[in-house]
């Protein structure tokens, strides 16, 4: 056992010192660098989307906003934010947290539009002259084609992918895409009937160029804009590649999230951290003497292990998460109190070292078990919370206060009873002193 906790530490004490961790696990690897700092530490964008569900049956509501979720995801993921939080919250909403992304507008336009792109021809009357609407500019309606006798729409379905690239003669951003097998078919039809004429290229129902088709196209084509900047042009190619919302959806919340703590703040907090925890490692040495230094050692096994858990799960850390870390120290503190107590209970009894040991955990056992778990039943209560009303630091504090809990548990009832089983099997253990009694 005792060899079982050394590698335990070892590795998790491997995972914090190191500051890259890349393993060749599953088809993307697994991938951590560094601890996930929340947006109160970090500073972001605060956003919750709501999704339109209207024209959709009841049946299928679920599974609407699960595809939102993903697409998101991939947008996001593909625009570069680091660690961030996306998750489903009640009544169809979505919750997202991107550290470092500081342009409202931006992240509106990166996770909230459609991104709808079609090809639409000009509207011809019988005369071959454009059919005007009331404000007169051309009437367009979205190109179809023929595929396996039927006739199809051109819409971005069968976009195989899109990238933004400059135009070496003239310096302009553009998206270039490339059309799938069928996309292919569908878009050499179209051009070849509208040689020498514009086709209209629309995002979300907007016009955003009308070049004239100068050729037959089939696989690739460029979409062009002398109002885009790289940056639109980089978002509209992410946006394409993502593919549509299966829902609008709607902004219903959205924040600038300053770092509330500065670097420096951060730095203060870790040291008044560690003060406190020297003081409470401290008052179990000189109060409980040679239990208290293994409990103390333990206790460092704890933080090591949670710490591990945080980085490698990842746990977004937040003051919150933090106020959280720091209680479940306490609990695990508490819960090796409770077993010393026993201990000298048991001693004063007249029972030996190890007999004491055993008696004192069973005896602890229940008022650990009952406290640890009304704890997690809290913590249970307080996630459903923040995730039904959108509070976002309440549900980072009852999972950060979970694992803490749950570690300090496996600390109290293993780490903590091995040392003393080895001590009480070691000359030391027969010298009841040792023991405060």
């Amino acid at each position: 056992m005792l060899l079982g906790i050394l590698l335990l530490a070892g590795l998790a004490s491997w995972s914090l010192l190191t500051p890259e961790i890349n393993l060749p696990l599953g088809e993307e690897g697994f991938h951590r660098s560094g601890m996930t700092l929340g947006l109160d530490l970090r500073g972001g964008t605060h956003l919750i989307l709501q999704a339109d569900l209207s024209g959709r049956e009841p049946e299928e509501w679920d599974d609407a906003v699960e595809g939102v979720k993903r697409i998101i995801e991939k947008r996001i993921n593909a625009y570069g934010v680091t660690e961030p939080v996306i998750q489903r919250q009640e009544g169809y909403r979505i919750l997202l947290q991107l550290p470092g992304v500081r342009d409202i507008d931006e992240a509106v336009k990166l996770v909230g539009q459609t991104a709808q792109l079609d090809f639409r021809e000009i509207v011809l009357d019988d005369d071959d002259n454009p059919v005007l609407d009331e404000e007169g500019n051309p009437q367009w309606a979205i190109a179809t084609a023929t595929l396996n006798g039927k006739e199809k729409e051109l819409t971005g379905e069968h976009l195989k992918k899109a990238q933004a690239n400059i135009t070496p003669q003239t310096y302009q951003p553009i998206v270039a895409f490339e059309w799938d097998n069928e996309g292919a078919i569908l878009f050499k039809q179209v051009t070849e009937r509208n040689l020498g004429k514009p086709l209209g290229i629309f995002l979300d129902d907007e016009l955003i160029s009308s070049p004239i088709v100068r050729g037959v196209i089939e696989e690739r084509g460029i979409i062009e804009s002398g109002a885009w900047n790289i940056e639109e042009a980089e978002l509209l190619a992410i946006q394409l590649n993502a593919g549509a919302l299966p829902v609008p959806v709607e902004i219903v919340q959205q924040q600038d999230v300053d770092a509330t703590l500065g670097e420096d703040s951060i730095k203060r907090s870790i040291i008044a951290g560690i003060v406190g925890l020297v003081l409470v490692l401290l008052f179990l040495m000189l109060y409980y003497r040679l239990p208290g230094l293994l409990a103390s050692l333990a206790l460092l096994v704890y933080g090591v292990l949670v710490l591990a858990i945080f980085k490698l799960l990842p746990v977004t850390l937040t003051l919150a998460g933090i106020a959280a870390f720091v209680l479940s120290l306490g609990m695990a503190v508490d819960a090796n109190v409770l077993i010393f107590e026993r201990l000298k209970e048991e001693l004063r009894e007249g029972r030996t070292i190890i007999s004491a040991i055993e008696a004192g955990f069973a005896r602890a056992w229940p008022a650990i078990r009952d406290s640890n778990v009304s704890t997690f039943i809290i913590c249970g209560i307080l996630y459903w919370f923040g995730n039904r009303f959108g509070a976002s630091p309440i549900m980072g504090f009852a999972l950060t206060l979970f694992i803490g809990v749950a570690t300090s548990m496996f600390t109290a009832l293993v780490v903590t009873r091995t040392f003393l089983r080895l001590l009480g099997r070691s000359p030391l253990g027969r010298r009841r002193s040792l023991f405060t009694v």
